[in-house]
């Protein structure tokens, strides 16, 4: 699984380095293409190539304006969402430290705490055992069972109805 989680991002990582290196072969074609406009020697050309010039570089001002202003817009929402995400930080580190001080005393109390509970029955005394019986309650010296089983109800009577010999 790991293995698949790193081919995984091996093959994350080399998309979006093919992203960025298509981005920059574009800008920098974009921006010698700009430069080269700038630097045509344009007082020698007759009018009407000036006016095209003139056009021209009206029109890539503009969209570099347009562009300018979109990354602009992009860059206020990255900043938005940074600060967000920073103050959802912020907002959640009561509830993380109440999540991690409840971890710390629990872990405490289990290491520290050494409560004697063998009196009590196990979780598993409640459960069938494998064979499907009820597993038998613990007996003490006598060989009776130390735990009320619920068997006599009322005065010397059972639950069939018959009298115990220590009621008679």
């Amino acid at each position: 699984m790991k293995q698949i989680f790193d081919q995984l991002l091996q093959f994350l990582q080399q998309g979006v380095a093919a992203i960025f290196r298509f981005i920059r072969l574009i800008w920098t074609w974009s921006i010698d293409q700009i430069t080269r406009v700038f630097q045509v020697p344009w007082d020698s050309w007759p009018l009407w190539k000036q006016i095209l010039l003139i056009l021209v570089i009206a029109a890539v001002i503009y969209v570099v304006y347009k562009a300018a202003v979109e990354l602009w817009t992009a860059g206020i929402k990255v900043l938005h969402a940074f600060a967000s995400l920073l103050v959802a930080f912020v907002i959640t580190l009561p509830t993380i430290l109440v999540a991690g001080a409840i971890a710390l005393g629990g872990l405490w109390a289990i290491n520290n705490l050494n409560l004697n509970f063998s009196q009590w029955p196990t979780f598993t005394s409640i459960f069938e055992n494998s064979n499907g019986k009820r597993e038998a309650p613990p007996r003490n010296r006598d060989g009776q069972s130390s735990q009320t089983t619920g068997a006599t109800v009322g005065r010397g009577r059972s639950r069939t109805g018959e009298t115990d010999r220590e009621g008679e």
